[in-house]
């Protein structure tokens, strides 16, 4: 009697030991030992063969790549919160189910998010390079070194999700104003509690608060929802933070506004074409006007195996003819 074949999964990338131990109890697991991001054809030759899809934010599925996708090929379980590089409708209109991680990133994206607003506005990590440098010859001077004080600022919060309002919880405790922009309002105990002032207009609160950090994902509705005609409207010392998408400030518009002292600096953990970073910015990051980070915002030992642990229960859960609990559908687009 021949034993029922494990469904093969292939993952597009490196993933926890834990994690990818488990997959291969449990599935018949091919796995990425390289890590290195899969080429257009090792990417199609997987879609063709695969009955799940493992990918993350480094695989660009469109609708090109999922043409090419195989019979069997009935779950994309991927490895992330956001599936912006996913085309989910095409995908679903082919049979194929798709799946995310949501919640399991919140509090460490959050954490990064606030540590960049302390990080621009304190001047850290410009400071953090002065001793390696050997440039501290001077020692301490009362006008040296000077950034600014953020409790009794302005937060404006653009997305008040999971991650936005657990940035405002942190935010709250350090003594800032909470302000946020959001589709939809959030429930009245939610703004009690934060403390937290909406706003309709999104342009309005630009123009009222000193720091802006953007915390919605990105859709065909968010992309470059911080224009230049919207970054515009900023005060010449307030700060941008991104941690959710690059694709959702119009970056050159953004250096430009810097460059020129129209705003006063940046922290960004994403960009538009990452991971190729503009160079301007990273001439604004030599001279200490902007944070560039390399997409750490839930860069952590622990996000990282509740994201496979999630991934699995997906799998496992439509494997087993039962709906998996993070299928996405259009209208969470």
């Amino acid at each position: 009697m021949s034993l029922k074949r494990k469904p093969l999964v292939v993952v597009t990338r490196r993933l926890p030991d834990v994690v990818e131990t488990r997959m291969r109890e449990l599935f018949d697991a091919r796995l990425n030992h390289e890590d290195t991001p899969l080429t257009g054809a090792a990417l199609a030759q997987a879609l063709q063969e695969a009955d799940v899809l493992v990918p993350t934010v480094t695989d660009e599925i469109d609708a090109s790549v999922l043409a090419q996708a195989g019979p069997n090929l009935r779950l994309i379980a991927n490895f992330g919160n956001g599936v912006d590089h996913i085309d989910v409708g095409v995908a679903l209109q082919r049979g194929i189910t798709v799946t995310n991680t949501p919640g399991v990133l919140t509090e460490d994206t959050a954490d990064m998010t606030m540590a960049l607003i302390l990080s621009v506005a304190r001047r850290v990590t410009e400071g953090a390079r002065i001793i390696p440098d050997d440039a501290w010859s001077g020692g301490w001077s009362p006008t040296w070194m000077l950034g600014r004080r953020i409790t009794g600022k302005r937060l404006g919060i653009v997305g008040m999700g999971r991650i936005g309002q657990a940035l405002a919880r942190r935010a709250k405790a350090f003594g800032l104003s909470i302000h946020y922009h959001n589709r939809r309002r959030v429930g009245a105990r939610i703004e009690s509690d934060l403390e937290a002032t909406y706003w309709e207009s999104l342009d309005q609160m630009l123009a009222r608060v000193d720091i802006v950090s953007v915390n919605c994902p990105h859709t065909p509705a968010t992309y470059h929802l911080l224009s230049a005609r919207r970054l515009k409207l900023l005060k010449p010392e307030a700060v941008v933070v991104n941690t959710a998408r690059g694709e959702v400030i119009d970056e050159t518009a953004l250096a430009r506004l810097i460059e020129v002292g129209d705003i006063a600096g940046a922290g960004l953990d994403v960009f538009e074409q990452e991971p190729a970073v503009s160079p301007r910015l990273v001439k604004l990051a030599k001279a200490g006007k902007v944070v560039l980070l390399p997409h750490m915002g839930s860069a952590t030992h622990e996000s990282r195996v509740d994201m496979g642990e999630k991934v699995i229960i997906n799998i496992k859960t439509f494997l087993d003819g039962h709906r998996p609990p993070d299928r996405i559908l259009p209208s969470m687009l």
